[in-house]
């Protein structure tokens, strides 16, 4: 991608904040041609102001993106996390994404390794979320990234102000950050992109150059995808060698916890006291909430920790932190017996 090298003035960040203003406004109604070229020029003025390309070079890149209504469609569409664990977890716990997370740890073991080492995040996690996102690589996303966020900026009313910040975002990395031209970059229909699927703001804030080859590259450069995605969970507070979860056993006169949350804001032992028992030894003043999941057989309970927590910063569904949770734990297992039988 082009430099980006034009400051703007004092002048053009007047003009942004005013313009912004009534494109922000339009951005819910952008369907007649005049409200979107509104919003567009609002939006081009405001990347200017904040030290991206010129607005006439944003409007050119704008110009060329196309709306999309399978975007639309897709975004729209109930999620899976609206699903039962029981009908969530054999999407992603499958025997061949467990066999291919395997075979992708053996075979990438020493970058693996050397980055839990570096940043305490224990490769199986790495592997599971790159299993999990897109089958270790092997499904990236199909739709050009400046289409989904433009469709879903100027298009979509409930999400605009999300998106058209991510649209920025995008416009705002520098030619280090991308791997490609802008209008090149494909990922999902929401605009994530690479084997980790890092929207703009995540590439801007915890992408990882670990290749030290000038630029990042989460398509193409495996140390810059391993590390980009471990550095992530550090920054969201993943603490080296703490538990995740453990499968709690509830006693018959258990106390009832309505809403727990997610935040882990009970001592374990607090936890046992009200019937809720660990069925793997964690020390008891480690922090811990409750988690309800229905399963195939009924309801299954789970102690859950910090660590838990910092896996739902990369998807805030539960469902999710529990599925990558217990993939990386079958490819850790499955390695070992692997390794064993060598």
């Amino acid at each position: 991608m082009q430099a980006w090298l034009r400051a703007a003035g004092a002048h053009l960040v007047l003009v942004s904040i005013c313009l912004w203003g009534i494109g922000r406004g339009a951005i819910a109604a952008a369907d007649s041609p005049a409200d979107l070229e509104a919003a567009q020029r609002a939006f081009a003025a405001e990347v200017a102001a904040a030290g991206g390309p010129p607005a006439q070079d944003v409007l050119a890149v704008l110009a060329g993106a196309k709306k999309q209504q399978s975007i639309l469609d897709a975004i729209s569409r109930p999620a899976e996390a609206t699903r039962p664990w029981s009908a969530y977890a054999p999407i992603f716990l499958t025997d061949k994404r467990i066999a291919d997370g395997i075979a992708f740890y053996r075979t990438n073991r020493e970058l693996l390794e050397r980055t839990g080492a570096k940043y305490g995040v224990p490769p199986e996690l790495v592997v599971a979320i790159l299993g999990v996102e897109t089958s270790y690589g092997a499904n990236t996303g199909k739709y050009r990234v400046i289409d989904a966020l433009s469709t879903l900026a100027f298009h979509y009313p409930p999400r605009a102000k999300f998106f058209a910040g991510e649209l920025k975002r995008l416009f705002l990395l520098g030619d280090h950050q991308l791997a490609l031209p802008i209008d090149q970059l494909r990922g999902s229909y929401a605009g994530a992109m690479g084997w980790g699927q890092f929207m703009p703001t995540s590439v801007a804030n915890w992408a990882v150059d670990a290749d030290a080859d000038g630029r990042i590259d989460l398509w193409s450069s495996l140390p810059d995808i391993v590390e980009s995605i471990a550095n992530y969970f550090v920054e969201h507070g993943w603490q080296a060698g703490q538990p995740v979860a453990t499968r709690a056993q509830p006693a018959a006169d258990a106390r009832v916890l309505p809403d727990p949350g997610l935040d882990p804001v009970y001592p374990l032992q607090q936890m046992e006291a009200w019937g809720y028992a660990p069925l793997e030894h964690v020390d008891a003043d480690t922090p811990s909430t409750l988690l309800r999941l229905d399963g195939e057989r009924g309801p299954e309970y789970w102690l859950v920790f910090g660590n838990f927590r910092a896996i739902t910063r990369y998807n805030k569904s539960p469902l999710y932190a529990m599925a990558v949770y217990q993939l990386s734990q079958s490819i850790a297992a499955g390695a070992a017996r692997a390794d064993a039988g060598r």
